[in-house]
């Protein structure tokens, strides 16, 4: 049985999850381009396996039109908007995330990503390395407003560290979990009136057909000046022409941005631009978080398999 493994950090420091998928009689195909793969990529690897330990490649009509042998994906990762699931219920292919896996990884780098952008950080460092030791003064996170949109599991571990900073915490979901809101101290609130009141927008919503450009150029012409926006979570949430602009003309302060629709980005603006924090869609990627993922994943690439453990 032929087994794809496409995530460039899975087993990089837990190489005995290669072993163990090959223990239980499973030949591995692995992503060695160092990238994320191609549709013609994906199409060229996927033919002969019956499984797919899947990180953001995609995997989409075209590419499940090749993989007519496929009866599992187990995703690295939570989000599924590189998968056509309509398709995959249509043929019965089983798919698995790694839910709570990396949540305390994405969280404390969006955190790292708000202090960064408030206090310049990176240009500081910059600085002082050409040996310019002047003040910077920046703006102050403690006791300030967040905004969390999508209250998830990246959200509330987002929010328990905004405790720690006595921050104004409010929330935008379409589910709502009142008992641990009020437990943590969240306020369930529109998203406009989230968009307008919040100091920092920090974005942990699963990207789906209805909320594309959640983060519109209306709603970003709405945010404070000193507003700061943080995407840890998928690039195509916010419209990022929009962004851009209103960071170019000091509308807003700031942005720290791990993902983007098109990665890395086609603008070269967004590398010349000492407001923003810019990642490689690389907020999960700590030692414990891609072990986590990457256990998780066998798990339930296995157990979707048939294949007892």
């Amino acid at each position: 049985m032929n087994i794809l493994v496409t995530p460039r950090s899975f087993g990089k420091n837990n190489p005995e999850l290669f072993d163990r998928l090959r223990d239980h009689g499973l030949s591995v195909i692995r992503n060695d381009t160092g990238a994320i793969l191609s549709e013609e990529a994906m199409i060229e690897r996927i033919a002969d396996c019956q499984g797919v330990i899947l990180g953001i490649d995609p995997m989409n009509a075209r590419v499940l039109a090749q993989a007519k042998k496929l009866k599992a994906i187990a995703k690295y990762g939570v989000g599924t908007d590189n998968i056509d699931l309509e398709e995959c219920k249509k043929r019965n292919i089983a798919v698995s995330r790694t839910v709570g896996a990396n949540s305390n990884a994405v969280a404390d780098y969006a955190f790292a990503l708000m202090l960064a952008v408030a206090r310049r950080v990176l240009v500081i460092d910059r600085r002082c390395r050409n040996a310019d030791w002047g003040k910077m003064t920046g703006i102050d996170i403690y006791g300030k407003t967040l905004g969390i949109v999508g209250l998830g599991a990246v959200g509330k571990a987002v929010a328990l560290r905004a405790q720690g900073f006595s921050m104004k915490i409010l929330a935008y979901d379409v589910f709502h979990n009142d008992e641990w809101a009020g437990a943590h101290g969240v306020t369930y609130t529109d998203l406009d009136t989230l968009i307008q009141e919040a100091d920092i927008i920090s974005l942990h919503a699963a990207l789906t057909d209805t909320n594309h450009h959640l983060l519109s150029q209306e709603r970003i012409a709405r945010m404070k000046q000193t507003a700061i926006v943080i995407n840890t979570a998928r690039g195509e949430l916010v419209d990022e022409d929009a962004l851009l602009a209103a960071l170019m003309e000091k509308r807003i302060y700031g942005a720290g941005l791990d993902v983007f629709a098109h990665e890395p980005p086609d603008n070269p603006a967004w590398f010349s631009l000492d407001s923003v924090v810019l990642g490689s869609h690389t907020s999960s990627s700590t030692i414990g978080a891609t072990e986590a993922m990457g256990t998780l994943a066998v798990d339930n690439l296995l157990r979707d398999l048939g294949i007892s453990t």
